[in-house]
């Protein structure tokens, strides 16, 4: 929209103009999330909404390296605990444990990692005990 509100119109009806005659030509119809409410509404505002947005849309974590394996290596623990299989449990300790390991070879930037790798046999060994119930 690059006309202009003409001198002595008043701004209000101005805008209820390009309303009305853009819904006219059909420009609201078909548009994604019509008829539903808005997303967010119903939580506080939040002046940085669009930059939290943006940066979970882009994948883009915002903790300090040490953190964010620390988060990590939480996640890949619980996942190994909810494996299929004990195969399984100890391919996703192996992945995150090759990554602690770099880490303690060579540290990241931010808080103390605080982390070792995972003993795989005895998580299994806990799940394995979990599962059976003994």
């Amino acid at each position: 929209m690059t006309e202009r509100k003409p001198p002595g119109v008043s701004f209000e009806s101005f805008v209820d103009q390009q309303i009305r005659e853009a819904a006219e030509r059909g420009a609201f119809t078909g548009l994604t999330g019509a008829g539903k409410p808005l997303p967010g509404a119903d939580e506080p505002y939040d002046e940085n909404w669009w930059i939290k947005r943006k940066l979970h849309d882009e994948g883009v974590s915002v903790l300090p390296p040490a953190l964010a394996l620390r988060k990590e290596a939480e996640d890949a623990l619980a996942a190994a605990r909810a494996a299929r299989s004990d195969a399984e449990a100890r391919r996703i300790l192996r992945e995150i444990n090759v990554t602690i390991e770099a880490a303690l070879r060579r540290p990241l930037s931010g808080p103390p990692l605080n982390l070792t790798p995972f003993d795989v046999e005895q998580v299994v060994a806990e799940r394995r005990a979990r599962d059976t119930g003994g």
